[in-house]
């Protein structure tokens, strides 16, 4: 149904009695390329021109980050250099296979509905003052202390431009899990020079508010604050949570990781 209206809307814009199906494929392509990635693959169903355009080379090369050769190339991993039959097949694997990028110290993906960039960076790639971060893919794991402070930071030419992003620490409690009941802790995101949005979290299960605390790989998340990419300029986005204000012993808390991926307004 959705598509049929696409199709009727673009044939009032066009005029009556326009065959779309006469079309090169690389016209289609181009129009497809102005659509959502959902409705090119669900407009592939409208005829066979229609099926080879939204399977071309050409539409998925506009899905893909301009920079994606790039940052393929920043990966050991064997898979992110294989052939690949399409470019499709390629945008896929980057939406549900995360690539381990910079020696292990960041993971990259794409988002499945809209094609923006998304980023996890590792642990290992965070100031954490409590221990010497493990090296990636393990996590940091905090045993005892009084207080702490988790630092990361990324440039902003490396997300996707005029896209609303959040960030999100990636924790787990174990056994030992103690000192956080109540226990507000400050979050802070912006980028160099620019506003700081703070905001105050917690990390105790008696606050887990979000619809979705516990994620499908069993880790939980809890949002840092959000941020919007305008894209035009190089500068570094810094994430900070910091509790230093109570000397309460706090322990059982391992860190995966920030992640940061877009956030769409419901």
């Amino acid at each position: 149904m959705e598509t049929e209206s696409i199709i009727q809307a673009n044939s009032s814009k066009f005029g009556a009695g326009v065959d779309f199906s006469a079309l090169p494929e690389d016209c289609i392509a181009g129009i497809l390329a102005r659509t959502s990635i959902r409705d090119a693959c669900r407009m592939s169903t409208v005829s066979p021109e229609f099926l080879s355009a939204a399977e071309s080379d050409a539409l998925w090369e506009t899905f893909l980050p301009a920079d994606y050769r790039e940052i393929i190339g920043r990966s050991s991993e064997s898979s992110a250099r294989q052939d690949f039959s399409s470019k499709k097949e390629l945008f896929f694997r980057l939406c549900n296979s995360p690539l381990l990028i910079d020696g292990g110290k960041k993971s990259f993906w794409l988002d499945k509905e809209s094609g923006k960039k998304c980023y996890m960076i590792a642990a290992r790639e965070l100031t954490i003052i409590w221990s010497e971060t493990p090296r990636f893919t393990e996590v940091a794991n905090l045993k005892i202390v009084w207080w702490f402070v988790i630092k990361g930071k990324m440039n902003t030419c490396m997300l996707s431009p005029c896209t609303n992003y959040a960030a999100y620490l990636i924790f787990q409690r174990n056994d030992i899990f103690d000192g956080f009941e109540d226990n507000p802790i400050e979050s802070s995101i912006g980028v160099t020079g620019g506003e700081t949005a703070k905001k105050v979290i917690y990390l105790d299960p008696e606050h887990d508010i979000s619809p979705n605390p516990t994620r499908i790989d069993g880790w939980y998340e809890v949002e840092l604050g959000e941020f919007f990419n305008e894209g035009r300029e190089s500068v570094e986005l810094e994430m900070s949570i910091m509790e230093v204000n109570t000397f309460i012993g706090k322990s059982g808390l391992l860190i995966e990781g920030i992640e940061i991926r877009p956030k769409f307004c419901s």
